[in-house]
């Protein structure tokens, strides 16, 4: 890792989310690296784990103060095997422990071989503007193959109900680079989601992660020049229906972008609650930025004789240029150069400098006197241009 020197200026502080993680699902997909566990339903601990999340907001909401919360993502796992009363009951406990701005964005994602219709109503009266459905794909032996507890009737079905219960916005999840899929698979699915008419489309490449059931018996997956393919002519009949590229792997209508992930994305804050949850928060008094990590097993997290923290630690001066640039370089917007130094503290040194010039040499990035703006090629090529920036 490269030695930044250039001296700290002051903070400013970015938007504030909050992400929530719920931990179970139905079965692991072998493809998952996330913290989840599998747990029949009628089972689940849900006003245990519910009264823990908010206990450990309550902990977490000192960091913040009276900071405004513009989104909250209730991610997992499948949030959407808690009931209606449950999350009605976790929203009001975060507005009474935070300041949640009245129109901010409330995602909870859901799985749909778990979705009903009057459950998704009850998600909506509890305060969800926004679902986001793990479609991955519309053929029943892809999702046979990705573990996938839903068919392809249940995922158009949940599209259906998502745009007849009053939300503001849905997403789909859709993956390709999928074992033994061709091109003509490929651009079904995205037919097939484009047919549903989402407001928001993320469409990523299925990788091979560690400690994953696939990671220990390989799939045979497309080769490169296939995978290219199927992202340049996917990419082109999104943007031929009326979506936008607004990030290496998400898509939306005008207007319609997850507000949540931008803020990811553009360095902004969050607090991370529940199992293995991460958080990110800048404290412009004491002129650093620190991370959390909250206890990743259901167990020790819901064990009153430990902390729901497992980990808070500062953020390196050195280590901060490559987080910055990792995450804002995912946005096809341009990267404002002031935000920079307003996010990290930090002046842009000669050796971030350096990498930036080598970048754009490369024609991966280009620059004008105010921003920085990832290119086509650079969207191809993402992981050579983020290996630039260490």
């Amino acid at each position: 890792m490269l030695k930044h020197t250039n001296p700290v200026t002051a903070l400013s502080l970015p938007p504030l989310s909050l992400y929530i993680h719920i931990p179970w699902c139905v079965q692991k997909c072998p493809y998952c690296d996330f913290n989840s566990h599998g747990q029949k339903q009628q089972e689940l601990p849900e006003s245990e784990y519910v009264s823990h999340l908010l206990a450990d907001l309550a902990e977490d909401a000192a960091l913040v103060g009276d900071r405004p919360v513009h989104s909250v993502f209730i991610g997992g796992g499948t949030p959407s095997l808690f009931s209606a009363q449950a999350i009605d009951r976790l929203l009001r406990g975060v507005r009474e422990r935070v300041n949640l701005l009245p129109n901010a964005e409330i995602t909870l994602e859901a799985n749909p071989g778990t979705v009903e219709s009057q459950r998704f109503a009850g998600y909506v009266q509890a305060g969800i503007n926004r679902i986001s459905i793990g479609v991955q794909s519309f053929q029943a032996d892809k999702l046979l193959g990705l573990g996938r507890i839903h068919d392809d009737n249940q995922a158009r079905q949940a599209a259906v109900i998502a745009h007849d219960v009053g939300l503001n916005s849905f997403n789909l999840d859709l993956m390709h680079g999928l074992p033994k899929q061709n091109l003509d698979d490929a651009l079904f699915d995205i037919s097939s989601a484009l047919s549903q008419n989402p407001p928001h489309l993320s469409w990523y490449q299925l990788t091979i992660e560690p400690n994953t059931q696939f990671h220990s018996k390989p799939p045979k997956l497309p080769e490169d020049e296939l995978l290219w393919d199927i992202q340049e002519q996917g990419h082109a009949l999104l943007e031929a229906a009326g979506y936008e590229q607004y990030e290496i792997s998400a898509y939306s209508k005008v207007g319609q972008q997850c507000q949540h992930n931008l803020n990811y994305w553009r360095f902004g804050d969050y607090l991370g609650i529940g199992c293995g949850a991460h958080g990110k928060i800048t404290l412009p008094e004491q002129n650093k930025i620190v991370r959390t990590l909250k206890v990743k097993h259901p167990k020790g997290y819901m064990d009153l004789t430990k902390a729901y923290t497992s980990e808070l630690k500062s953020v390196a001066a050195d280590e901060l240029p490559f987080e910055f640039f990792m995450n804002r370089l995912r946005l096809v917007e341009p990267c404002p150069k002031a935000d920079y130094q307003k996010y990290t503290g930090l002046a842009l040194a000669e050796d971030v400098q350096a990498n930036l010039q080598n970048a754009i040499n490369k024609g991966l990035l280009s620059e004008t006197a105010t921003y920085w703006q990832i290119t086509p090629l650079g969207r191809r090529y993402l992981n050579t241009l983020l290996e630039l920036m260490v």
